[in-house]
């Protein structure tokens, strides 16, 4: 049977953590930025765990 491969897009989008918890860039920081207060952009920045529902299919996607 052949290698399981894995989602190059899914991995280059999430970065599994030491303990297996899967994390992600929170979307919004890319363009627009003047009209998007200094509160909301600071608030976007940094990683965040993602939602419990879709944690299933991004494990599956990444072969883990």
């Amino acid at each position: 049977m052949p290698k399981m491969k894995s989602h190059t897009g899914m991995g280059k989008r999430v970065r599994v953590t030491g303990k297996g918890k899967i994390v992600k860039q929170q979307a919004g920081l890319r363009h627009n930025l003047e009209k998007k207060s200094s509160t909301r952009t600071r608030r976007l920045t940094g990683l965040v765990e993602v939602a419990k529902p879709d944690v299933k299919r991004i494990k599956k996607l990444l072969g883990r």
